[in-house]
């Protein structure tokens, strides 16, 4: 089981999603470069782009949308 988890929105965007459900960002593809794109919540419930517990990868550029390549890519790891 890989940590984070894409979503198909459409053919050039994923909801990117963290093992416990919370909504991390979009993977989109930009040209031929699929980008990840952070967001997070405020206080209020408020979108804040670029912002979350991803913060510092937004942008990173990946090949495919390969939910095992793009965890392993942020850096983001198995709990346990």
């Amino acid at each position: 089981m890989t940590p984070l988890t894409l979503h198909p929105m459409n053919p050039d965007v994923y909801s990117v999603h963290a093992a416990d459900g919370l909504h991390v960002g979009y993977f989109k593809r930009i040209g031929a470069i699929w980008k990840f794109k952070a967001i997070g919540f405020d206080a209020a419930g408020q979108l804040v782009p670029g912002g979350g517990p991803l913060t510092d990868r937004h942008n990173t550029p990946f090949a495919t949308p390969d939910a095992a390549e793009v965890s392993a890519g942020l850096g983001v790891m198995p709990l346990g």
